[in-house]
């Protein structure tokens, strides 16, 4: 418990400081978010000129939360290192497409080729060193290794972690896009994560997860991560997080399901972002289908805020769908823990 705290501490202390000096140093340095002009047009008047890539301070914060919280009493496990690995291989494919976007000064980044050529070889590296160098469950699971019974095989379950992770990713990525939106929701994600993967920890026997504390820390990290960006990226933004932040939470969630086996848990953790990815597929689909739009514009956020809903009231309703969302996959969790036999003395 006492690692998890200091991780929490630390990430919080770490990105608070470290986003701080973003703040500045990016101003300056004018490394500011290019706004669509086709888009909610009260953001290209009041979000133009505010500094993007704040990102980095999350990351900055969870890595080192992860390497001093580990030197009290702890130990570098291959799937803490893992999974930590695929959060900074995001961080960088993210960061380069900001990059690319502020020196062009427009809000197009890498190719989506480019893009998506970069998410599926940082997630098959994952998902291959995972299953050879750890003792990963191939199964596919719901709130722990053996509770589909489905093996899906070593190739089977690198493929799924690559869909996993990729998909995970763009969807925290679509959600980005109201000042602490997926910051808030991602804080909530990642809360559900350190509780669930702490329990497994305390019941070895049952979930089979060597490595749990360790996974747990990483979680605890992204907890503090979030909360200190939150505080410099709630409304009114000061900083936003781009494509360096929401890809590599997005990565960070999928690859602790899978390092945790809730992998079909996770739409239900995060329906937040599952509905803002839909809400996208939907429009597109019926647009080039019918040539019309089921939302005033997409993701979903986006068509509340041209109903007429404050920004501030669409993030907030959105943080407490996510909360329940969070909540509900705890339940969830700790139901099927009382279903198995033997399990409460």
């Amino acid at each position: 418990m006492i690692r998890l705290l200091l991780a929490v501490a630390i990430s919080l202390t770490v990105t608070l400081v470290t986003t701080r000096f973003l703040i500045s140093w990016l101003g300056r340095h004018k490394f500011a978010q290019p706004i669509q002009s086709d888009g909610v047009q009260s953001h290209v008047e009041t979000k133009a000129g505010t500094p993007t890539m704040g990102g980095i301070a999350i990351v900055v914060g969870i890595v080192a939360a992860y390497v001093i919280s580990d030197l009290y009493n702890g130990i570098y496990t291959r799937t803490g290192l893992l999974v930590l690995a695929v959060i900074v291989g995001s961080a960088l494919i993210g960061f380069l497409d900001d990059w690319i976007k502020i020196g062009k000064v427009r809000n197009l980044g890498l190719s989506a080729r480019a893009k998506l050529l970069g998410q599926i070889g940082v997630a098959l590296a994952f998902a291959v060193l995972m299953v050879t160098t750890t003792d990963v469950h191939t199964e596919l699971s719901f709130t722990r290794w053996d509770s589909i019974g489905f093996d899906l095989g070593p190739i089977g379950w690198c493929i799924w972690a690559v869909l996993l992770i990729v998909g995970t990713s763009n969807a925290v990525n679509l959600t980005d896009g109201l000042d602490g939106l997926a910051s808030g929701a991602s804080l909530f994600a990642y809360s559900c994560f350190t509780a669930m993967a702490f329990w497994m920890f305390g019941n070895l026997d049952i979930y089979d997860v060597p490595h749990a504390l360790d996974v747990a820390v990483i979680a605890a990290a992204g907890v503090g991560a979030c909360a200190g960006f939150l505080w410099w990226n709630a409304a009114p933004a000061q900083i936003f997080m781009g494509d360096t932040g929401s890809l590599a939470l997005g990565a960070g969630l999928a690859a602790l399901a899978l390092a945790t086996n809730t992998h079909l848990l996770l739409p239900i953790l995060g329906a937040l972002f599952v509905s803002e990815t839909v809400s996208v597929i939907i429009q597109v689909a019926v647009y080039r289908l019918r040539g019309t739009r089921v939302f005033r514009m997409a993701p979903i956020h986006h068509h509340f805020e041209l109903l007429g809903w404050p920004e501030t009231r669409v993030i907030i309703r959105f943080w407490l769908m996510a909360g329940f969302a969070s909540a509900m996959a705890l339940g969830l969790f700790y139901a099927d823990f009382l279903s198995i036999p033997g399990s409460v003395e």
